[in-house]
């Protein structure tokens, strides 16, 4: 009996692993050929296994798209969001969010920049479930900088006439043209004039580019 119980454990946590194995490389696959492009033969053929192999994993292609989604969301929630909820409040988690959403495009974390900046474009009149999960995590983080633009207008970090939904608008834009600009052309230099851009709206010296968000909002 105990035997059994752990082959079952076993096949379990094997299972998992390969559907761990699929999504990251769903994940990879879609910043370049979209969500769209995503298919049962490309993945297979990317992991060395058989169709039938991912099949077992997911009921259909909009299951896997799904999942793919909810796994770009457990990364960027990771690699962007955390490092700016940990940071001092106001404009150091605006400098965080910025930086590390930067960071990760530098990282080249998945080969095609952000996998939301494209999903968003790609998904946005393809009406339906996957569109709908996008949209979601998308208005998630939009709605995260506003909240942390009003948290720095209440600590007087920002004047007090800012719209936070502006400039939610405006930083938003900055990562998008900076993902674009970043992937078209493959040069590390946008990704600094992005660092630049944020730090001028936010009211950031040009001399104080490379001080931690904590030390920039904090002037003696």
């Amino acid at each position: 009996m105990a035997e059994r119980a752990a082959h079952t454990r076993q096949r379990r946590a094997d299972g998992e692993r390969t559907r761990a194995a699929i999504l990251d490389a769903a994940m990879r696959l879609s910043t370049v050929d979209g969500l769209e492009g995503l298919s049962i033969g490309n993945l297979a053929k990317d992991l060395g296994m058989s169709k039938g192999g991912v099949y077992a994993h997911f009921d259909s292609k909009q299951d896997l798209q799904l999942a793919t989604v909810d796994a770009a969301g457990a990364v960027f929630q990771s690699e962007v969001i955390a490092p700016a909820v940990v940071a001092d409040p106001g404009v150091p988690q605006l400098l965080a969010f910025c930086d590390a959403f930067f960071d990760h495009l530098e990282r080249r974390v998945f080969p095609g920049g952000c996998f939301f900046a494209g999903a968003a474009l790609e998904m946005g009149t393809h009406r339906g479930p996957v569109q709908e999960k996008v949209a979601e995590f998308h208005s998630g983080f939009v709605q995260l900088i506003r909240d942390f633009v009003r948290t720095a207008i209440g600590l007087r970090q920002l004047p007090l006439d800012e719209d936070p939904a502006g400039l939610a608008l405006e930083l938003n834009g900055t990562l998008l043209a900076t993902d674009a600009s970043f992937v078209m052309y493959d040069d590390p230099s946008v990704l600094d004039l992005g660092r630049r851009v944020v730090r001028r709206r936010l009211g950031l010296t040009e001399a104080r580019r490379n001080e931690s968000p904590e030390e920039a909002s904090n002037p003696q």
